[in-house]
């Protein structure tokens, strides 16, 4: 019933009709849309930066040695950026000292053990060493703008940051009206001596070095992972972890019985509180952005979460969080896990480069991904990870496969069969133009978030937003612990094994496996397509195999890679599958060897792209036998017209393609959709050659970070 007054103040009652109800329901409805999805608070952007830190409590060291522990940790993580590095380390008698040096960490290698000083011989009983490598973005890669930063002359306080503070030109604004002076572009250098503020205009009498930290991230916006060295607190370290990675290792003379750390909570605490404190008299602690950094040292480390708050004090761990940030199903204690990572899959071993040594790691990475999820003999698929949500998948409207980059390709790869086996639309989307749209996502969406370090930013930012919107969230990453696994509802680790190269690839096909275990999985209770599935799966199984007789081809590829390396421009074209073949072969070519090439669908090639055609545009032409074989043939015959000099990638025994063609490599045969994992191995071998003879860094190009985490 409804009320009405009326002008004498009376009230009138009637009861709704159908269509009134129906409206008013809508109505409310409507209004109420924002309460039930609100705007997602999209993730901060980050930047790509390494940090190292290395504490030893009560642990004799020579001085030289903490060097030494310092500069190889940056060097583990120097793929994450190398415009720049430094590190800050105590001398007896100077206090601090700071070394920055523009450049590689090489370079500030050179420049610590070339300036000879006594200090280096003595021994350190209990010492704290900050280190850091850089990809700049606030300011120019320069020794000012390297890290650490510090709050002024006497560096008070010191931080190493991996991140952005989107609010600093506020705090650069305020510190400055109080007499501070700034002598970097960075955001970073309000951080240390904001805390320096903080510690010097206190209404208390004595903060300790985690209450200045706190106070000071209190006011800062953005992400960021901080660790935090001062003057005024020797021997002592705070480390803090929002949105950017951290972790911490603990490595003890005695046995770590300890298998977790309970969480301080400031107003109140969480029952059974306890940190840890080592188990002996001594302990080293390390605090890294990623494992590769740790695993040389200790196989024992605790993964920080968002807004956790880490001190040592007197050799003993806490971890401290605000009370008010405090959700009421979050964890109260973070677990000590053991690190899988062996040393020596992090190391070149004898190959030149990590890309290189990558790229023939494939056939056991491959494996690896396989390994315990599909049973040959009963051409099943398991996926542990997803199987509680089997039957949403199943069971859901729309896939929408969301990545940027090689992860992005990997989707295109797989879209095809992803739509086959599972008869629903799927949509493969950039993570930054999805978001730029703010695409429609609904409820019975299932929403796939594809990346090798799972701390992409542009994902991590449509993760949210698909969050907030109710769809099922998947994540496929080749990174325990990151982001996109830890904020998904389930997911797929791609088990590729570390990748240090920043140009990737084997994670690539790896990827493409998972997402092909994943079709099957979707597809697997349709009686119709049990045979399609079985054939793939015994594809699988010869999968390995197979990427070994490819790259038996390098030495035939190195020759072609002479031919090319000189040419400004590469062209590369396919269809069907091998679109994405093409797509992810130009990117690593731009990507290593600085060669303009371009990925082009030979479906368009009469709608522009033949217009570059000539004898002096090399052309690469993807053409496999499979559905799009003879619309690809046509496509080479329409480059011939124009008189260029076409590079094939074709199957064994096809004469036909191979007489047509000016040079050919041959593939063996495999069932369709698995052609693309055999035909990106020679294109990420011409990519990785044509590096090599143009005399460049393959496994660090040029402005480029192996995860990007910056938008």
């Amino acid at each position: 019933a409804v009320v009405s007054t009326q002008s004498t103040g009376s009230c009138s009652y009637r009861l709704f009709s159908e269509f009134e109800l129906r409206l008013s329901i809508t109505v409310l409805l409507v209004l109420s849309l924002p309460l039930i999805y609100p705007k997602p608070s999209p993730l901060e952007p980050k930047r790509m930066c390494g940090i190292f830190a290395y504490l030893n409590f009560c642990t004799p060291c020579q001085r030289k040695k903490i060097y030494e522990i310092l500069l190889r940790g940056l060097e583990r993580l120097e793929y994450r950026g190398y415009d720049s590095a430094g590190l800050a380390v105590d001398f007896p008698e100077e206090g601090v000292h700071i070394a920055r040096k523009q450049g590689k960490v090489k370079m500030l290698r050179n420049m610590v053990f070339d300036v000879e000083k006594a200090q280096y011989d003595t021994i350190a009983i209990t010492h704290v060493g900050i280190a850091h490598t850089r990809w700049a973005t606030h300011g120019e890669p320069s020794e000012r703008n390297a890290h650490p930063q510090s709050s002024g002359e006497h560096s008070t306080f010191l931080c190493v940051h991996n991140g952005i503070i989107t609010n600093f030109k506020d705090i650069k604004k305020f510190l400055e009206s109080k007499q501070y002076v700034f002598t970097s572009e960075t955001d970073t250098e309000v951080i240390p001596k904001l805390a320096h503020y903080i510690y010097h205009n206190s209404e208390e009498e004595k903060l300790s070095f985690t209450d200045v930290v706190e106070r000071c991230i209190s006011q800062l916006e953005g992400a960021f992972a901080l660790v935090f060295k001062s003057r005024l607190f020797p021997d002592q370290i705070v480390a803090v972890k929002r949105g950017s990675p951290l972790l911490v290792g603990i490595k003890s003379e005695n046995q770590i019985t300890m298998d977790k750390v309970n969480i301080t909570y400031r107003g109140r605490q969480a029952s059974g509180d306890r940190p840890f404190s080592p188990p002996g008299t001594s302990a080293e602690y390390f605090f890294a952005s990623d494992a590769s950094a740790l695993i040389e040292h200790t196989d024992r480390v605790i993964y920080l979460e968002d807004d956790d708050i880490t001190s040592i004090v007197d050799g003993t761990l806490r971890i401290t969080r605000l009370a008010d940030h405090a959700k009421t199903d979050e964890s109260t204690s973070r677990q000590i896990t053991t690190l899988r990572l062996q040393l020596q899959e992090i190391m070149k071993g004898n190959f030149s480069t990590f890309m290189q040594k990558e790229i023939f790691e494939q056939p056991e990475s491959l494996l690896n991904t396989m390994r315990g999820r599909i049973d040959f003999a009963t051409n099943t698929v398991n996926l542990g990870g997803l199987a509680h949500h089997a039957v949403d998948l199943m069971r859901c409207r729309r896939i929408i496969v969301i990545a940027s980059g090689t992860s992005f390709h990997s989707g295109v790869a797989t879209r095809q069969l992803m739509e086959e086996l599972s008869e629903l639309p799927v949509v493969v989307e950039l993570s930054s133009d999805f978001l730029d749209r703010q695409t429609p996502v609904f409820r019975d969406d299932v929403c796939i978030f594809v990346s090798q370090s799972g701390e992409t930013a542009d994902t991590l930012n449509a993760l949210k937003y698909c969050k907030s919107r109710g769809a099922l969230l998947v994540g496929i990453t080749n990174t325990v612990g990151s982001a996109i696994s830890r904020e998904t509802d389930c997911g797929i680790h791609i088990n590729a094994g570390p990748e240090i190269g920043v140009a990737s690839t084997k994670a690539y096909t790896s990827q493409i496996v998972s997402i092909v275990m994943l079709s099957i999985l979707i597809g697997r209770d349709r009686i119709s397509k049990q045979k399609r599935c079985a054939e793939i799966i015994q594809g699988l199984k010869d999968l390995p195999d197979l990427v070994r007789e490819v790259l038996k081809l390098d030495d035939q590829i190195l020759s072609l890679a002479k031919d090319l390396h000189e040419e400004k421009s590469l062209l590369l074209m396919g269809r069907g599958y091998n679109y994405a073949t093409c797509l992810e072969g130009a990117l690593k070519v731009k990507e290593v060897s600085y060669m303009h090439s371009e990925g082009i669908l030979s479906g368009e090639l009469k709608h522009g792209p033949l217009a570059l055609e000539d004898e002096n545009m090399p052309c690469v032409l993807v053409v496999l036998k499979d559905k799009t074989y003879e619309k690809c043939h046509n496509a080479l015959q329409q480059v011939i017209a124009r008189h260029c000099r076409p590079i094939t990638i074709c199957e064994q025994g096809d004469e036909d393609v191979q007489s047509m063609s000016f040079r050919s490599i041959a593939l063996p045969p495999v069932v369709d959709c698995l052609k693309c994992i055999l035909a990106i191995i020679p294109l990420q071998l011409l990519s990785f050659h044509l590096a090599v003879l143009r005399g460049l860094d393959v496994d660090c190009p040029r402005n480029l970070a192996k995860s990007v985490t910056t938008e």
